[in-house]
């Protein structure tokens, strides 16, 4: 029983030195150099402006469907005769 515990507390000792490394390094995940921001900024305004078109481009499509439903133009006419 001695036995094991030691061994545990040794391999504990040993190890805990490799979390403390770990943990001290930093990873960066945003670039240090302002051109390199600068670029990530304008890729997220790009992104953002496209997202806004196309809800604008959604809106026009939803416009000119309830705009045709109000027109009566989705239902087929029934009555209508075939041509000659």
């Amino acid at each position: 029983m001695a036995l094991t515990a030691y061994i545990i507390c040794m391999i504990a000792f040993f190890v805990s030195p490799l979390w403390a490394q770990e943990a001290k390094k930093a990873i960066e995940v945003f670039p240090s150099t302002p051109y390199y921001q600068f670029i990530i900024f304008e890729n997220l305004a790009i992104f953002w402006i496209a997202i806004i078109g196309l809800i604008v481009i959604l809106r026009m499509k939803l416009r000119e469907v309830e705009q045709r439903q109000k027109l009566g133009l989705d239902r087929e006419e029934n009555d209508a005769t075939p041509p000659d």
